[in-house]
């Protein structure tokens, strides 16, 4: 049986059992897995190794590239910023970014980019995988071009556009970048080592992620899914890429582990409060629950039910009472993937489960459409833990724009 460190409270001995297993199966290669009860960790454990090869071990400082579980990293930011006043989902995106006005955007609204509903899942313009490193650019486009559908009807999956929306709205209130306002304001309070935009000293520390198979079906160049999914088309291994690491790309290059996944995301399962720091209230903790979309996605072509920044439990996708979805509004068990009305197995091969190093640490609480684009078709608890609360922090005083 594998070999599996770490410490686990024996009622969850079968957390133990399945990691090991799974590695023994080949299932993964390496993997940390990371459970908080009532706010205190039960589960901290991880196996396996972070090359393919299997010579150098999955140690408990590893971490990871974890995709779109940076997406509610990106949407905690908001949260606090909004529990604070200083951002107001109702508002037009606008208000804070007036560039974005262009091409009738005027009555976008912050939600709509919570929610993927705000039909910017794309890019017109052409992108390649550098120019995602390009901030500026990545941005300024998004901010000129028109939506591809009616915004606040319905979602079509934002896979890597929600990051610079949301991200630069942040940018615009705080003057900090996103990742640097994480750091600040999240992960260092927490102590969680999770990083948007990994500093050198780290990357011997990283499990290189391992590419799922090349596709063999492509998506239609003309649907929401190829205009969103393949422009550009990232590869698996840009994530071993300096360029990648080093840069923010706030809805999928966040690197982290279990225990920091777990250790972020117990604000919101515990009120707000988590390993003796007050990142939110219990009211802005509550907004996460707020419906912005229900129905099928347009761009994964699978039924979502979508909240501010999170995706919600629903019938078709059931989770627990008051599950959220970590990450690419999917990130479920085995065995618990959705039904696929159409487009099923380009959907799998499109979000390929191929990573060296698998984490854990998903918190237990925390109709008609109009495109506007002819040329686009749709494409297939932890409880709260009592502990003294923090001093409030003091105003912030916006930066110019770049």
């Amino acid at each position: 049986m594998a070999e599996i460190s770490g410490a686990c409270d024996e009622r969850f001995g079968s957390v133990r059992e399945t990691l090991a297993s799974n590695l023994d199966q080949g299932l993964d290669v390496g993997a940390s897995v990371a459970v908080l009860l009532d706010g205190e960790p039960v589960v901290d454990i991880w196996g396996g190794h972070t090359d393919q090869d299997r010579t150098r071990p999955w140690a408990r400082d590893t971490i990871t590239n974890v995709w779109s579980t940076t997406k509610t990293m990106t949407a905690l930011c908001a949260l606090i910023l909004s529990d604070e006043g200083e951002l107001d989902f109702q508002a037009p995106v606008a208000r804070y970014w007036p560039e974005f006005a262009a091409a009738n955007k005027q009555g976008v609204l912050v939600r709509h980019l919570m929610g993927h509903t705000a039909g910017l899942s794309g890019w017109t313009e052409p992108m390649e995988e550098e120019d995602l490193y390009d901030w500026d650019k990545a941005t300024s486009l998004l901010a000129r071009q028109a939506p591809w559908w009616e915004p606040g009807m319905v979602s079509g999956y934002h896979a890597v556009t929600q990051g610079y929306l949301v991200g630069e709205v942040v940018r615009r209130i705080t003057g900090q970048t996103l990742g640097t306002f994480f750091a600040k304001e999240v992960a260092g309070p927490l102590g969680a080592d999770f990083h948007i935009g990994l500093a050198p000293e780290h990357y011997s520390r990283v499990a290189p992620v391992i590419p799922p198979p090349a596709l063999t079906v492509d998506p239609d160049p003309a649907s929401l899914a190829g205009r969103t999914l393949t422009n550009p088309r990232l590869r698996g291994e840009v994530a071993w890429e300096e360029a990648w690491r080093r840069a923010e790309i706030p809805a999928a290059n966040g690197h982290g582990n279990a225990r920091s996944v777990a250790a972020i995301q117990a604000v919101l399962a515990c009120g707000g409060e988590a390993g003796g720091a007050r990142l939110l209230s219990a009211a802005g903790c509550d907004a996460v629950f707020s419906e912005q979309a229900h129905g099928t996605d347009l761009v994964l072509g699978v039924p979502l039910r979508v909240g501010m920044g999170y995706g919600l439990t629903s019938a078709e996708l059931p989770v627990s009472p008051q599950g959220l979805l970590l990450g690419r509004m999917g990130g479920l068990p085995r065995g618990r993937r959705p039904r696929r009305p159409h487009g099923g197995r380009l959907h799998d091969e499109l979000h390929g489960r191929g990573h060296a190093g698998r984490h854990a640490g998903s918190p237990d609480r925390a109709g008609g459409l109009r495109v506007t684009d002819p040329r686009l078709r749709p494409g297939p608890r932890w409880a709260s833990s009592a502990s003294s609360t923090p001093p409030a922090r003091p105003p912030r005083t916006p930066g110019p724009a770049r």
